[in-house]
């Protein structure tokens, strides 16, 4: 679980431009005050979307724009250039602070405003794939923004912006019809141009849209009613939504299937999690679509390889067995009929944004069908049977795809496909997360996993046997926890789940009382290991005890105190330049919190190692201080809303406002307008007596936690003077030196190095003594080599070198070398001493015998020498070794 290093900072903090991002204008404050009656309808909130290190934020009815590396670089670079100093940027930055900028006179705020045609409060904000479209939802209605480039929003002009708006479906997403509940962005879609929108009456839209057909935003390409599908028959009737507006008639299906939340698994998952859309219903189930495809989509690389090997050894499983039903042969067949029409077609090349590539690009297949079955409701095995109802009401739902299994797909190839870590360490299941109003996360596993299903044609539903059973479906209850104490729940809340950005087996669960991070990562590499293992003894124990030891790690990173706004969905980004950061927002005030992430280190290794490199953590120094959030006070103390003017308003032109001119007198219309306004006072003070109980209670708080800082920095203190030297000994007041200090650091680490050197010379010792194994037999001829040495140079009664008769030793060599050395040395002068006895008596008589020239003689000394000096070299290397094996 990542550390939390610290929270919002200083360039996001009042009076920042920072800050200023996420205030509400002065319009929205007085259109709140007007209506303080009136509360909204609960929902999602997604007020923040980002693009890199750019952020939009929903404020109200504007979206406003705005860098994090702008904001903080401009922030620090204000403080650092104070009072009347010009300090002039580069071109590109849309800021430049001057004299007048700096002391908040004029010049731009750091953010741009983005000016929508939303007529109500933006609910959510979408960010498609490729980053060039926004879906901007409020309650009944969605409108697309096309994003310019970065260096349109990066100018200096503080204007309002005003981008192309397009509105999604104007006759269809209206306030006349369903709420819109979720929009989201088809995985598979060309260029991430496909949007999928679920209403709250169960209709699923499907819209592939393009910024120059502006027809693309008028009508959806598929729209399917989940409430027909339902009780579909066969794939020939009509699913599609109805068109009127005023079929207001009284359905159980309209309690059933009321739409809380759906979503994709990510684009890079296996099988058939790409295209399968999960919903969850309020009422507690969960329902599936698969495959629910655009007209046109453009699957990865490997998803129809490793379809078609699944799909032809399902059929071929199906025709070989006897056992199977009829519905598994029907599934077979028509899986195997989508593929072959998938086959026959050729894809279209078409260039990917930003030159990254090119992709191919399909057509959705027409047979058996273009609106699959819909799957559900699901059946929760060893589901918790004490179950609340705000514990069975969904709000929100998060789905993990499995991983793609490669190892079918590349049976047979001599190259492996390489794959991210998160692949290849992923699960093989889906994990279904499913959260419910009162805070509680469920977590589920497809253990029999979700594959295309449709329903038959009109001709093979009439030859179904009567015998024949719908097969039902099941989710594996694996874990249940819950967020949220039974004290903290709020009404009408909103539970929400957000991505992380470190890994897919970990995300956010937001409620009105704070945010938590939960990790799935601690099991699902164990029940991995147990599910692709071979080994089958046991595996029940041991899955029972990962379940009842491993669960989910959980941590609350952030509380907000209770009564107050609303939390928005958070975004993580992480950036070198920013960090590891959540980001989100109340109404009036962003929260950020910064995760101290380590930093990893490329080390490498030798070639002849299979791993190239590995990533080690860098320890990190120990941390003596623990962040705290910033304290906010509560917006009743400083807000201009006032319910009680706002109702004296309403007074003055209601019915009742002839009595504002009149003396007061006991009558029923006094009554009224005295209860009224008892009941608009008592809430606004008693909101205003909550704010200040709480700024009490925190400025008690503050009292304890200033006395605990101090204790630690007492003691901070002590171990730099401890460092240092300045602390004082324990025997005398002179403090002790630095000099004597690193002596003795010095001399401790010595007398240490000599006990492990000794420690290490037993350990060799006693290893030396337990060794019981027998001696090979070049050790053994070595052995009686070293012993005949030693007796030919040392001497001994009995020689036991094993020497060959054939080969000489050296020392004898060296003994006959120098005996023969010696008589020539001898000769020499003999033969001198005659040569010089013959010239003394005269003229010597010719020598009966060859005479050598000097040169030859000359060259035998020398090859005579040269074996003299390696014989004594070679001798001298025995004694010296025989002398160490001796002292060793």
């Amino acid at each position: 679980m990542p550390r939390v290093k610290s929270f919002a900072p200083s360039w996001l903090n009042e009076p920042s431009p920072g800050h200023k991002l996420f205030e509400p204008s002065s319009d929205e404050t007085k259109t709140s005050s007007l209506a303080y009656n009136k509360k909204p309808k609960p929902g999602p909130r997604r007020a923040i979307a980002h693009r890199g290190t750019e952020v939009f934020v929903a404020v109200g009815k504007q979206i406003r724009w705005g860098d994090l590396v702008d904001l903080k670089e401009s922030w620090e670079t204000k403080q650092a250039h104070t009072g009347g100093v010009r300090f002039k940027k580069e071109p590109n930055d849309f800021e430049v602070y001057d004299e007048e900028a700096a002391n908040g006179h004029s010049g731009p705020e750091g953010y741009r405003i983005i000016k929508t045609p939303v007529a109500e409060d933006i609910r959510q904000l979408v960010m498609s794939p490729n980053n060039d479209f926004l879906a901007v939802l409020t309650s009944h209605t969605v409108h697309i923004c096309i994003l310019p480039d970065s260096t349109h929003l990066n100018a200096r002009d503080s204007t309002p912006f005003k981008p192309k708006f397009y509105t999604l479906g104007p006759t269809t997403h209206v306030t006349s019809r369903s709420a819109v509940v979720s929009a989201i962005w088809h995985p598979l879609g060309v260029n991430g141009t496909a949007l999928v929108t679920v209403t709250e009456d169960a209709v699923v839209r499907i819209w592939e849209l393009s910024a120059t057909d502006r027809w693309s935003f008028d009508a959806a390409t598929l729209a399917v009613d989940l409430k027909r599908l339902a009780d579909g028959t066969c794939v020939d009737q009509d699913f599609s939504a109805s068109v009127s507006a005023t079929n207001k008639a009284f359905s159980p299906d309209s309690f059933d299937m009321e739409v809380a939340a759906a979503c994709f698994p990510a684009r890079n998952s296996g099988g058939w999690s790409p295209m399968t859309l999960w919903i969850a219903m309020t009422g507690g189930d969960v329902y599936a679509l698969c495959p629910l495809l655009p007209k046109r989509w453009a699957p990865p690389p490997t998803l129809i390889p490793s379809l078609s090997v699944s799909i032809v050894s399902r059929v071929a499983t199906t025709e070989d067995s006897p056992d199977a039903t009829y519905e598994d042969r029907l599934l077979a067949q028509q899986q195997l009929q989508w593929m072959s029409d998938l086959d026959n077609q050729e894809p279209k090349i078409v260039e990917a944004p930003g030159g990254n590539g090119e992709v191919e690009v399909y057509s959705r297949p027409a047979r058996p069908g273009i609106v699959p079955k819909l799957q559900g409701p699901f059946d929760f095995d060893l589901n918790p049977e004490d179950e609340q109802d705000d514990e069975v009401e969904l709000k929100d739902i998060y789905v993990v795809g499995e991983k793609p299994n490669m190892s079918d797909l590349m049976m047979g190839e001599d190259e492996e496909l390489l794959m991210d870590e998160e692949g290849e360490n992923g699960l093989s299941l889906s994990v279904v997360c499913l959260l419910s109003t009162s805070g509680q996360v469920k977590i589920c596993l497809a253990a029999e996993g979700v594959e295309a299903e449709w329903l038959p044609s009109k001709v093979k539903s009439k030859l179904r046997p009567s015998s024949a059973t719908p097969r039902t479906q099941s989710l594996l209850t694996f874990q249940t926890f819950d967020t949220v104490k039974p004290a903290e729940l709020t009404p009408d809340s909103w539970p929400m789940f957000s991505e992380d950005a470190t890994s897919k087996y970990s995300f956010y669960v937001t409620n009105p009382v704070g945010i938590t991070l939960v990790n799935l990562e601690p099991w699902v590499s164990r029940l991995e290991s147990e599910l692709s293992g071979e080994s089958e003894a046991g595996a029940d124990f041991r899955i029972d005890v990962l379940v009842q030891s491993h669960s989910s790690e959980r941590e609350r990173v952030f509380t907000q105190p209770r009564g107050l706004n609303v939390l928005s969905a958070p975004v993580v980004i992480r950036d070198q330049d920013i960090g590891h950061l959540l980001l989100s927002s109340t109404h009036n005030q962003p929260i950020a919190i910064f995760f101290d992430t380590p930093e990893l280190e490329l080390v490498h290794v030798a070639r002849d190692s299979p791993i190239v490199h590995e990533q080690l953590e860098i320890p990190e120094p120990e941390v003596v201080w623990h962040p705290r959030p910033v304290f906010h006070p509560s917006d009743v103390l400083v807000s201009n809303k006032n319910a009680v003017s706002a109702w004296v308003d309403l007074l003055k032109t209601g019915r009742r406002r002839p009595l504002l001119q009149q003396e007061i007198r006991l009558s029923m219309a006094t009554l009224e307008v005295f209860t009224e306004g008892h009941k608009v006072a008592s809430n606004e003070v008693f909101e205003i007596q909550n704010a200040v109980a709480e700024l009490f209670r925190k400025c008690e708080a503050l009292q304890f936690e200033l006395r605990d800082q101090l204790i630690k920095a007492g003691e901070v203190k002590k171990r730099i003077d401890t460092i240092t030297g300045d602390d004082l000994g324990e025997e005398d007041d002179d403090p002790i030196s630095i000099n004597e200090l690193t002596r003795s650091r010095i001399d401790q680490a010595q007398r240490r190095q000599e006990e492990l050197a000794s420690r290490m010379e037993r350990i060799k010792k006693k290893l030396g003594r337990a060794t019981t194994r027998d001696l090979s037999d070049k050790e053994k001829a070595w052995v009686e080599e070293v012993k005949g040495f030693e007796n030919s140079i040392f001497g001994s009664e009995v020689d036991t070198s094993p020497i060959d008769s054939k080969t000489r030793q050296p020392w004898k060599r060296f003994e006959e070398i120098k005996e023969l050395s010696d008589s020539l040395l001898a000769q020499a002068e003999r033969l001198q001493r005659k040569q010089g006895e013959a010239s003394e008596n005269g003229p010597a008589s010719p020598a009966p015998s060859v005479r050598i020239p000097a040169d030859i003689r000359k060259a035998k000394m020398a090859q005579v020498m040269s074996l003299l000096d390696r014989e004594s070299m070679m001798v001298d290397a025995v004694k010296d070794r025989l002398e160490r094996l001796t002292v060793g």
